[in-house]
């Protein structure tokens, strides 16, 4: 088969692919979900079955830790938000100063009198009044997805960890026997390597997350928790994801201080710890090296929100980085590792 037709058939199947993954999202999200934490948790069940437990209660206990882990964060959470609930009559009080002067401001700086921008803001509330029937259904919607996830997503990480001899066996055939000592060696390598990367990966958010709670402390909010783990989390999407995390506290820090220290304070918090998350914490930390370059990054972020949406951004980043792994570790593939690997 010559170069251009090897292009060609391998257009079609990433286009098919990609077909096949957005009409299949409602259940290939929760799938793809389950399959990365069955990959993490997967040392952690083969260790307790190594000393005789029983698959079923390996699997049970694993699932078990990764619910008290996140009831534990959901808690957190949600006593800071109890908090932030408490600080809205202030907050309400200044956002209403802050809309006064800026009315104000439009009237004497662009002679956009009060009445204009009342009949403006009326009839932005009648469309939105309108809308409010789609809404309502994209809230109801939304919330039967999560709960569809949080039971499908258990129930698909459960079955990976129990077939898993039947995939390699999958596997195995689909490459020949031939190939049978090279797929196991790599799919052993991307696990064990994956499962690192992700341990140290959760480390570092923790560690980011501890830094930003403490310098917003320092700065004076009152929710630093709330906002420095949420940025810790959103860290996730490259780029964006630190500029996005950093809104809300800026925010909250302007409309609960009359100085402007204190926004620029939650700026110099968070520039600091990214530049430590950058260069001193996840190499230290993570050691093993997972990461595509830019270009890679950017296309896999922006393909997985056309195909799958938020989870498509979360999902597409991990798994282009595991299909490097795979590319590093299979001559054929040598030239799709060049194109995702980092600048040299």
């Amino acid at each position: 088969m010559t170069t251009p037709d090897k292009v060609s058939r391998y257009l079609q199947i990433l286009l098919m692919g990609a077909v096949i993954m957005y009409f299949t999202k409602v259940i290939s999200i929760p799938m793809m979900f389950g399959l990365l934490i069955a990959m993490v948790l997967y040392p952690l069940c083969r260790w307790l079955e190594q000393r005789r437990w029983p698959r079923s209660a390996a699997i049970a206990a694993c699932l078990a830790i990764v619910l008290v882990i996140g009831a534990g964060l959901v808690g957190i959470m949600v006593w800071q938000v109890v908090e932030l609930r408490q600080e809205l009559p202030r907050l309400t009080l200044k956002s209403d100063k802050i809309l006064v002067d800026f009315q104000q401001w439009l009237t004497t700086k662009w002679h956009i009198s009060l009445d204009m921008q009342i009949n403006w803001l009326r009839q932005t509330a009648n469309n939105l009044g309108s809308r409010l029937g789609a809404v309502l259904l994209g809230t109801v919607n939304a919330t039967a997805s999560l709960l569809f996830n949080l039971v499908m997503i258990p129930l698909f990480t459960a079955l990976f960890l129990s077939y898993r001899e039947l995939l390699m066996r999958g596997l195995y055939q689909l490459f020949g026997d031939a190939n049978r000592n090279r797929v196991r060696v790599v799919a052993m390598q991307t696990v064990d390597t994956y499962y690192n990367y992700i341990k140290g990966l959760l480390l570092v958010y923790l560690i980011v997350g501890i830094l930003n709670s403490v310098g917003l402390a320092i700065v004076g909010l009152n929710q630093a928790i709330l906002f420095g783990f949420i940025a810790s989390i959103l860290t996730i999407i490259p780029y964006v994801g630190i500029a996005i995390g950093a809104l809300l506290p800026i925010s909250v820090a302007w409309m609960m201080h009359d100085s402007i220290w204190y926004p620029l304070g939650v700026v110099a918090v968070f520039g600091i710890v990214q530049y430590l998350e950058a260069n001193v914490i996840f190499p230290w930390v993570v050691g093993v090296q997972l990461k595509v370059n830019t270009l890679a990054s950017v296309v896999a972020l922006f393909l997985g929100g056309v195909i799958w949406g938020v989870s498509g951004m979360v999902l597409f980043l991990p798994f282009v980085a595991i299909l490097k792994l795979i590319a590093d570790n299979v001559d054929e593939w040598k030239p799709l590792a060049t194109f995702l690997g980092p600048d040299k």
